[in-house]
């Protein structure tokens, strides 16, 4: 079970994302795993752009 302050941070995005109108849940997971995705791709460029300046 999830408690504290994990619960709060899951109950907040899911408000943020339930208050924007997305009410499905597969429509949310799909969201975030994208977002997820590109943060990850933005994370690896910015390692290489440090990789290739230094």
């Amino acid at each position: 079970m999830i408690t504290g302050e994990l619960k709060s941070k899951v109950d907040k995005i899911w408000d943020t994302i339930w208050s924007v109108g997305i009410s499905n849940p597969i429509s949310v997971v799909e969201q975030l795993t994208y977002l997820l995705f590109i943060k990850r791709l933005d994370e690896l460029h910015t390692l290489k752009e440090r990789k290739a300046a230094g």
